[in-house]
Protein backbone atom coordinates (compact mmCIF):
# COMPACT_ATOMS: atom_id res chain seq x y z
CA UNK A 1 0.00 0.00 0.00
CA UNK A 2 1.17 3.99 -0.67
CA UNK A 3 1.19 6.65 1.27
CA UNK A 4 0.52 9.49 0.26
CA UNK A 5 3.56 11.49 -0.56
CA UNK A 6 4.31 14.73 0.74
CA UNK A 7 5.95 17.98 -0.82
CA UNK A 8 6.62 20.40 1.94
CA UNK A 9 7.71 23.93 1.13
CA UNK A 10 8.49 26.92 3.48
CA UNK A 11 7.51 26.99 6.78
CA UNK A 12 5.06 24.22 6.63
CA UNK A 13 8.03 22.04 5.82
CA UNK A 14 10.01 23.40 8.94
CA UNK A 15 7.11 22.68 11.13
CA UNK A 16 6.86 19.44 10.25
CA UNK A 17 9.71 18.01 10.10
CA UNK A 18 10.82 19.95 13.63
CA UNK A 19 7.53 18.44 15.49
CA UNK A 20 8.87 15.35 13.86
CA UNK A 21 11.81 15.47 16.07
CA UNK A 22 12.16 13.24 18.76
CA UNK A 23 13.97 9.96 20.43
CA UNK A 24 16.45 12.48 21.79
CA UNK A 25 18.00 13.72 18.57
CA UNK A 26 19.27 17.13 18.38
CA UNK A 27 16.67 19.36 17.44
CA UNK A 28 16.83 20.74 13.88
CA UNK A 29 18.15 24.35 13.51
CA UNK A 30 15.85 27.26 12.79
CA UNK A 31 18.40 27.83 10.20
CA UNK A 32 17.85 24.77 8.76
CA UNK A 33 17.68 24.29 5.07
CA UNK A 34 14.24 23.19 4.01
CA UNK A 35 13.58 20.28 1.39
CA UNK A 36 12.06 20.72 -2.01
CA UNK A 37 10.49 17.51 -1.39
CA UNK A 38 10.37 14.62 1.45
CA UNK A 39 9.50 11.08 0.26
CA UNK A 40 6.56 8.70 1.16
CA UNK A 41 7.56 7.36 4.42
CA UNK A 42 9.18 3.96 4.50
CA UNK A 43 7.74 0.79 6.40
CA UNK A 44 11.01 0.21 9.09
CA UNK A 45 13.83 2.67 8.68
CA UNK A 46 15.37 4.59 6.28
CA UNK A 47 19.33 4.34 5.47
CA UNK A 48 21.20 4.78 1.92
CA UNK A 49 19.90 6.64 -1.16
CA UNK A 50 21.54 6.47 -4.42
CA UNK A 51 20.27 8.66 -7.84
CA UNK A 52 19.63 6.79 -11.23
CA UNK A 53 19.75 9.69 -14.15
CA UNK A 54 17.77 8.87 -17.06
CA UNK A 55 19.67 10.35 -19.66
CA UNK A 56 16.77 10.49 -22.49
CA UNK A 57 14.54 12.46 -19.95
CA UNK A 58 16.49 13.96 -17.02
CA UNK A 59 13.26 14.44 -15.39
CA UNK A 60 12.20 10.88 -15.07
CA UNK A 61 14.84 10.51 -13.03
CA UNK A 62 15.01 7.59 -9.94
CA UNK A 63 15.78 7.75 -6.28
CA UNK A 64 16.42 4.80 -4.85
CA UNK A 65 16.25 3.92 -0.74
CA UNK A 66 17.09 0.99 1.27
CA UNK A 67 14.49 0.33 4.42
CA UNK A 68 16.77 -1.32 7.02
CA UNK A 69 15.74 -3.99 8.80
CA UNK A 70 15.51 -8.07 9.00
CA UNK A 71 12.12 -7.67 6.75
CA UNK A 72 13.29 -4.82 5.05
CA UNK A 73 13.51 -3.52 1.05
CA UNK A 74 13.80 -1.17 -1.47
CA UNK A 75 11.97 1.66 -2.37
CA UNK A 76 12.33 3.40 -5.63
CA UNK A 77 10.71 6.71 -5.67
CA UNK A 78 10.04 9.42 -8.79
CA UNK A 79 11.66 12.83 -8.35
CA UNK A 80 8.14 14.36 -6.21
CA UNK A 81 8.62 11.89 -4.06
CA UNK A 82 5.97 9.20 -4.97
CA UNK A 83 7.18 5.46 -4.31
CA UNK A 84 6.81 3.83 -7.43
CA UNK A 85 7.85 0.74 -6.77
CA UNK A 86 8.21 -1.04 -3.83
CA UNK A 87 10.80 -4.33 -3.49
CA UNK A 88 10.35 -6.15 0.14
CA UNK A 89 11.52 -9.28 1.17
CA UNK A 90 15.13 -8.56 1.63
CA UNK A 91 17.65 -9.22 4.89
CA UNK A 92 18.54 -5.77 6.28
CA UNK A 93 19.43 -4.28 3.07
CA UNK A 94 22.15 -1.37 4.02
CA UNK A 95 24.02 0.72 1.46
CA UNK A 96 22.79 1.15 -2.30
CA UNK A 97 24.64 2.53 -5.37
CA UNK A 98 24.09 3.11 -9.28
CA UNK A 99 26.63 2.79 -11.80
CA UNK A 100 25.57 2.98 -15.42
CA UNK A 101 26.65 0.13 -18.66
CA UNK A 102 27.86 -3.09 -17.10
CA UNK A 103 28.11 -5.31 -20.03
CA UNK A 104 24.97 -8.10 -19.71
CA UNK A 105 23.47 -10.52 -22.26
CA UNK A 106 24.83 -8.40 -25.13
CA UNK A 107 23.64 -5.00 -23.99
CA UNK A 108 25.13 -2.60 -21.48
CA UNK A 109 22.83 -2.33 -18.48
CA UNK A 110 22.42 0.39 -15.93
CA UNK A 111 22.68 -0.98 -12.40
CA UNK A 112 21.64 -0.66 -8.93
CA UNK A 113 23.79 -2.29 -6.27
CA UNK A 114 23.05 -2.90 -2.56
CA UNK A 115 24.69 -4.41 0.52
CA UNK A 116 22.18 -7.25 2.28
CA UNK A 117 23.86 -7.40 5.79
CA UNK A 118 22.08 -10.91 7.01
CA UNK A 119 23.37 -12.85 3.77
CA UNK A 120 26.71 -11.29 3.63
CA UNK A 121 26.19 -11.00 -0.10
CA UNK A 122 25.30 -8.10 -2.80
CA UNK A 123 22.35 -7.79 -4.72
CA UNK A 124 22.20 -6.66 -8.37
CA UNK A 125 19.45 -5.39 -9.87
CA UNK A 126 19.09 -3.86 -13.39
CA UNK A 127 17.60 -0.08 -14.04
CA UNK A 128 14.71 1.00 -14.08
CA UNK A 129 12.35 -1.99 -14.01
CA UNK A 130 14.46 -3.08 -10.78
CA UNK A 131 14.87 -7.10 -12.49
CA UNK A 132 16.87 -8.67 -10.06
CA UNK A 133 20.27 -9.91 -12.01
CA UNK A 134 22.62 -11.68 -9.54
CA UNK A 135 21.77 -14.88 -9.34
CA UNK A 136 20.21 -15.17 -5.61
CA UNK A 137 23.18 -12.71 -4.45
CA UNK A 138 26.70 -12.07 -4.17
CA UNK A 139 28.83 -13.54 -1.24
CA UNK A 140 31.48 -11.33 0.39
CA UNK A 141 33.99 -11.43 2.65
CA UNK A 142 34.23 -15.32 2.12
CA UNK A 143 36.54 -16.81 4.95
CA UNK A 144 36.23 -14.44 7.32
CA UNK A 145 34.89 -14.30 10.80
CA UNK A 146 33.25 -10.69 9.96
CA UNK A 147 31.89 -10.52 7.07
CA UNK A 148 28.20 -8.61 7.36
CA UNK A 149 28.71 -5.88 4.57
CA UNK A 150 27.46 -2.60 5.30
CA UNK A 151 28.76 0.45 2.68
CA UNK A 152 29.21 -0.19 -1.44
CA UNK A 153 30.22 2.19 -3.51
CA UNK A 154 30.55 1.63 -7.71
CA UNK A 155 33.46 2.62 -9.28
CA UNK A 156 33.60 2.83 -12.94
CA UNK A 157 37.18 2.72 -14.64
CA UNK A 158 37.30 5.90 -17.27
CA UNK A 159 39.78 3.73 -19.02
CA UNK A 160 37.56 0.72 -20.63
CA UNK A 161 34.23 1.20 -18.40
CA UNK A 162 34.59 -1.95 -16.54
CA UNK A 163 32.69 -1.44 -12.71
CA UNK A 164 33.91 -2.74 -9.25
CA UNK A 165 32.27 -2.90 -6.03
CA UNK A 166 34.25 -1.50 -3.07
CA UNK A 167 32.63 -2.88 0.10
CA UNK A 168 32.87 -2.15 3.66
CA UNK A 169 31.66 -4.52 6.64
CA UNK A 170 29.60 -3.81 9.99
CA UNK A 171 33.67 -4.42 11.65
CA UNK A 172 36.70 -6.49 10.97
CA UNK A 173 40.68 -5.69 10.52
CA UNK A 174 42.55 -2.91 11.34
CA UNK A 175 43.86 -3.27 8.12
CA UNK A 176 42.13 -4.54 4.75
CA UNK A 177 39.08 -3.38 5.74
CA UNK A 178 37.48 -3.05 2.35
CA UNK A 179 36.86 -5.12 -0.23
CA UNK A 180 36.79 -4.69 -4.13
CA UNK A 181 35.19 -7.11 -6.66
CA UNK A 182 34.84 -6.43 -10.35
CA UNK A 183 31.30 -6.99 -11.48
CA UNK A 184 30.88 -8.45 -14.50
CA UNK A 185 27.91 -11.35 -16.56
CA UNK A 186 28.87 -14.90 -16.07
CA UNK A 187 27.91 -15.67 -19.36
CA UNK A 188 24.31 -16.02 -18.74
CA UNK A 189 23.06 -12.69 -18.15
CA UNK A 190 23.86 -12.93 -14.39
CA UNK A 191 25.81 -10.63 -12.89
CA UNK A 192 28.75 -12.04 -10.50
CA UNK A 193 31.69 -10.56 -8.59
CA UNK A 194 35.98 -11.21 -8.93
CA UNK A 195 38.06 -10.26 -5.81
CA UNK A 196 40.76 -8.07 -6.82
CA UNK A 197 41.55 -5.78 -3.72
CA UNK A 198 41.40 -5.98 -0.17
CA UNK A 199 43.29 -2.47 1.49
CA UNK A 200 42.14 0.57 3.78
CA UNK A 201 42.63 1.39 7.49
CA UNK A 202 40.02 0.98 9.87
CA UNK A 203 40.42 2.62 13.61
CA UNK A 204 37.95 -0.10 15.82
CA UNK A 205 36.42 2.86 17.46
CA UNK A 206 33.16 2.14 15.18
CA UNK A 207 32.21 1.10 12.03
CA UNK A 208 32.66 2.43 8.18
CA UNK A 209 29.63 2.38 6.46
CA UNK A 210 29.82 5.38 3.96
CA UNK A 211 31.82 4.85 0.68
CA UNK A 212 31.96 7.41 -1.77
CA UNK A 213 33.94 6.91 -5.05
CA UNK A 214 35.04 10.38 -7.65
CA UNK A 215 34.90 7.83 -10.95
CA UNK A 216 37.04 10.95 -13.04
CA UNK A 217 39.97 11.90 -10.53
CA UNK A 218 40.15 8.15 -9.10
CA UNK A 219 39.96 8.38 -5.43
CA UNK A 220 37.96 6.67 -3.07
CA UNK A 221 36.87 7.86 0.15
CA UNK A 222 35.16 6.43 3.27
CA UNK A 223 34.17 7.63 7.03
CA UNK A 224 35.36 6.24 9.57
CA UNK A 225 32.78 6.93 11.83
CA UNK A 226 34.47 8.68 15.07
CA UNK A 227 37.74 9.50 13.30
CA UNK A 228 37.46 11.04 9.93
CA UNK A 229 37.13 10.33 6.46
CA UNK A 230 40.32 8.49 4.40
CA UNK A 231 41.11 8.61 0.95
CA UNK A 232 42.57 6.14 -1.12
CA UNK A 233 43.28 5.12 -4.82
CA UNK A 234 40.29 3.74 -6.13
CA UNK A 235 41.83 1.98 -9.14
CA UNK A 236 43.18 -1.59 -8.28
CA UNK A 237 47.20 -2.06 -8.27
CA UNK A 238 47.64 2.32 -8.06
CA UNK A 239 48.39 2.19 -4.60
CA UNK A 240 48.08 0.99 -1.31
CA UNK A 241 48.82 4.21 0.48
CA UNK A 242 46.67 6.39 2.53
CA UNK A 243 46.57 9.66 0.66
CA UNK A 244 44.23 11.97 3.11
CA UNK A 245 42.58 11.72 6.61
CA UNK A 246 40.67 14.76 6.74
CA UNK A 247 37.56 16.38 9.24
CA UNK A 248 39.50 15.09 12.26
CA UNK A 249 37.76 16.74 15.15
CA UNK A 250 35.10 18.75 12.80
CA UNK A 251 32.02 16.79 13.97
CA UNK A 252 29.77 16.37 16.69
CA UNK A 253 30.50 12.35 17.13
CA UNK A 254 29.89 10.49 14.56
CA UNK A 255 30.85 11.43 10.69
CA UNK A 256 28.54 9.71 7.78
CA UNK A 257 27.28 10.02 4.83
CA UNK A 258 29.38 11.20 1.49
CA UNK A 259 28.16 12.68 -1.47
CA UNK A 260 30.12 14.29 -4.60
CA UNK A 261 28.81 17.30 -6.40
CA UNK A 262 31.00 18.06 -9.24
CA UNK A 263 31.11 21.52 -10.93
CA UNK A 264 34.02 20.71 -13.49
CA UNK A 265 36.19 17.43 -14.34
CA UNK A 266 38.30 18.32 -11.20
CA UNK A 267 36.54 20.56 -9.24
CA UNK A 268 33.56 20.47 -6.97
CA UNK A 269 32.44 19.92 -3.31
CA UNK A 270 32.54 16.92 -0.88
CA UNK A 271 29.72 16.60 1.86
CA UNK A 272 30.03 14.19 4.84
CA UNK A 273 27.26 13.85 7.45
CA UNK A 274 27.47 15.52 10.69
CA UNK A 275 25.32 13.01 11.89
CA UNK A 276 24.30 14.05 15.32
CA UNK A 277 24.46 17.70 14.76
CA UNK A 278 21.94 17.29 11.36
CA UNK A 279 24.20 18.93 9.48
CA UNK A 280 26.65 18.59 6.26
CA UNK A 281 30.24 19.71 6.33
CA UNK A 282 31.38 20.69 2.80
CA UNK A 283 34.97 20.22 1.70
CA UNK A 284 36.51 21.01 -1.93
CA UNK A 285 36.55 18.28 -4.16
CA UNK A 286 40.03 19.54 -5.67
CA UNK A 287 41.86 19.79 -2.21
CA UNK A 288 43.60 22.75 -1.05
CA UNK A 289 45.39 24.83 -4.07
CA UNK A 290 48.78 23.71 -2.43
CA UNK A 291 47.94 19.95 -1.99
CA UNK A 292 45.37 18.13 -3.45
CA UNK A 293 45.12 15.61 -0.33
CA UNK A 294 44.37 18.34 1.92
CA UNK A 295 40.63 19.20 2.52
CA UNK A 296 40.03 21.75 4.43
CA UNK A 297 36.18 22.37 6.11
CA UNK A 298 34.17 25.09 4.12
CA UNK A 299 31.24 25.29 5.78
CA UNK A 300 28.87 23.14 7.90
CA UNK A 301 25.63 23.22 6.39
CA UNK A 302 22.61 22.64 8.43
CA UNK A 303 19.83 20.80 6.94
CA UNK A 304 15.77 19.52 8.24
CA UNK A 305 16.66 15.85 7.33
CA UNK A 306 17.70 14.50 11.20
CA UNK A 307 20.37 12.09 12.20
CA UNK A 308 21.20 11.10 8.66
CA UNK A 309 23.33 8.27 7.82
CA UNK A 310 23.32 8.37 4.02
CA UNK A 311 23.42 10.77 1.24
CA UNK A 312 23.73 11.11 -2.37
CA UNK A 313 23.92 14.26 -4.96
CA UNK A 314 24.16 14.80 -8.93
CA UNK A 315 25.04 18.12 -10.31
CA UNK A 316 22.73 16.69 -13.56
CA UNK A 317 19.83 18.77 -14.30
CA UNK A 318 16.47 16.97 -13.35
CA UNK A 319 13.92 19.48 -14.74
CA UNK A 320 12.49 22.81 -13.67
CA UNK A 321 12.88 21.97 -10.01
CA UNK A 322 16.21 20.79 -9.58
CA UNK A 323 18.12 22.85 -12.74
CA UNK A 324 21.44 22.49 -10.85
CA UNK A 325 21.14 18.99 -10.06
CA UNK A 326 19.78 17.28 -6.67
CA UNK A 327 20.69 16.33 -2.95
CA UNK A 328 19.37 13.66 -1.23
CA UNK A 329 19.77 12.84 2.26
CA UNK A 330 17.98 9.96 4.73
CA UNK A 331 16.12 11.29 7.79
CA UNK A 332 15.63 9.26 10.90
CA UNK A 333 11.69 9.85 10.30
CA UNK A 334 11.71 7.18 7.79
CA UNK A 335 12.07 9.50 4.50
CA UNK A 336 14.89 10.83 2.29
CA UNK A 337 14.61 14.52 2.08
CA UNK A 338 15.33 16.01 -1.65
CA UNK A 339 16.97 19.33 -1.54
CA UNK A 340 17.65 21.95 -4.79
CA UNK A 341 21.12 22.69 -4.98
CA UNK A 342 21.04 25.92 -5.42
CA UNK A 343 20.06 26.11 -1.56
CA UNK A 344 23.39 24.20 -1.05
CA UNK A 345 25.35 26.82 -3.92
CA UNK A 346 23.68 30.18 -2.08
CA UNK A 347 25.31 28.85 1.39
CA UNK A 348 28.87 27.95 0.30
CA UNK A 349 29.09 30.60 -2.27
CA UNK A 350 28.65 33.17 0.23
CA UNK A 351 30.71 31.50 3.30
Amino acid sequence: MLVKHKIYTGALCFVAVLCACTNGHTPVAENALKPVVVTDPLRHDSDDPAIWINRADPAQSLIIGTDKDTDGGLYVFDLDGKTVKWITGLKRPNNVDVAYGLPLSGARADIAVLTERETNSLRVYRLPGMELVDGGGIPVFEGEQERAPMGVSLYTRPSDTAIFAIVSRKTGPHSQYLWQYRLHDNGQGVVTATLVRKFGQYSGKKEIESIAVDNELGYVYYSDERVGIRQYYAEPGRGEEQLALFGQGEFMLDNEGISIYKTGDSTGYILVSDQEANSFNVYRREGDSANPHRHTLLKKIPVSAMNSDGSEVTSVPLGARFPKGLFVAMSTDQTFHYYDWRQLEELIINN
